[in-house]
């Protein structure tokens, strides 16, 4: 299958299903007092998002119970034991932990903007940002506890989401003492890749899996699948940088230059003997030409570091696609593979 159909695929998977998390996420995290920072909880939630990890959670329970995509009710959800479970209001559960982390990271970040809005913190104000961004935080566990499942499977999911706040935290803190550093090895590179950025998927696999009652090995293969997709999804947005126009890319190619950003590009290009600090010359992202960029990618190409991190990114692409063999073969493990493809062809 051709990348343009993988993708119309993907897109029509999360389409489909986006729309019901939109509808689950108004049900499940409603308006409540205080008005205003149930506002600001629901801001970003509001505003918009692909809501792929849900996806990626709704996707999983259908394979594993072997049944056609979107025939089943996803709030009583057959298991692999015969009970019934609410597999939705765990998908809304990683969406809403997702939606925490972004609210926390633009105001670390002081981001302007998200999903093309006012970041919550330029919407609100510092505080107000903060108590959403907790009570988001707060609300994914109360929300995990009333999916029916079997206590000691519900009580798994609680514990796998919490070791998941606090690596996602672990990867934030690894990314900051890194700014702070002279020297970044590409192995602790991908560990914060991994913390930061992939748990999350790999959790949104597994606590469906959790829930349903399948074995630790497939459990733990779900989860590796998601642990390994998200990093080459990462991996991949270093690449496209620098290499997708500006206006496809919704900001300035090459920002993670200005921005002095450690990827897996820039510390394979310093091993070769690159003085990636001054590969452009502009202090801000505003001030950079094509012609800087074009000048910069043209020696990180010549050097292997570009290829090098399309070729991670693929291997381990491959490699999660791989753990798939433990589902059924069916529709649903179909799609979850092509979201695999997705994530590092995405949109250009």
């Amino acid at each position: 299958m051709s990348s343009d159909a993988t993708e119309q695929r993907v897109l029509e998977a999360i389409r489909e299903r986006r729309e019901l998390v939109n509808d689950a996420l108004d049900e499940d995290v409603p308006m409540a007092e205080p008005e205003r920072l149930y506002e600001a909880s629901r801001y970003l939630l509001k505003a918009g998002g692909k809501r792929l990890r849900p996806t990626v959670s709704l996707l999983t329970a259908e394979s594993l119970a072997d049944v056609e995509p979107m025939s089943e009710d996803y709030r009583a959800f057959p298991t692999l034991t015969g009970e019934a479970i609410d597999v939705m209001i765990a998908a809304v559960s990683i969406e809403v932990i997702q939606s925490f982390t972004l609210i926390h990271d633009d105001i670390m970040d002081d981001d302007d903007l998200r999903r093309g809005v006012p970041a919550v913190h330029k919407e609100y104000d510092t505080e107000t940002a903060i108590l959403a961004g907790d009570t988001l935080y707060a609300k994914a566990f109360e929300l995990l506890t009333k999916t029916g499942a079997d206590p000691a499977a519900g009580l798994e999911a609680v514990r796998r989401l919490a070791t998941t706040c606090t690596q996602i935290c672990e990867g934030q803190a690894l990314d900051i003492d890194f700014e702070r550093r002279t020297e970044v090895l590409p192995d602790e590179y991908l560990k914060m890749v991994e913390l930061k950025t992939a748990v999350l998927y790999g959790t949104a696999a597994a606590i469906p899996a959790v829930l349903m009652g399948a074995d630790d090995d497939v459990v733990e293969a779900l989860y590796q699948y998601g642990i390994e997709s998200g990093s080459a999804f990462q991996i991949q947005d270093d690449v496209l940088d620098l290499t997708v126009p500006s206006e496809k890319l919704g900001k300035q190619r090459g920002s993670d230059l200005v921005e002095n950003k450690e990827t897996v590009i820039s510390l394979h290009a310093r091993q070769q003997g690159i003085d990636v600090d001054t590969l452009v010359d502009a202090a801000t992202a505003e001030e950079l030409t094509e012609a800087d960029v074009e000048a910069a990618v043209e020696e990180l190409e010549a050097a292997g570091s570009i290829d090098y991190a399309r070729e991670m990114a693929e291997d381990l692409t491959e490699q999660a696609k791989a753990r798939l063999d433990v589902l059924p073969d069916n529709e649903a493990s179909d799609l979850l593979c092509d979201i695999a493809d997705y994530l590092i062809t995405r949109g250009y």
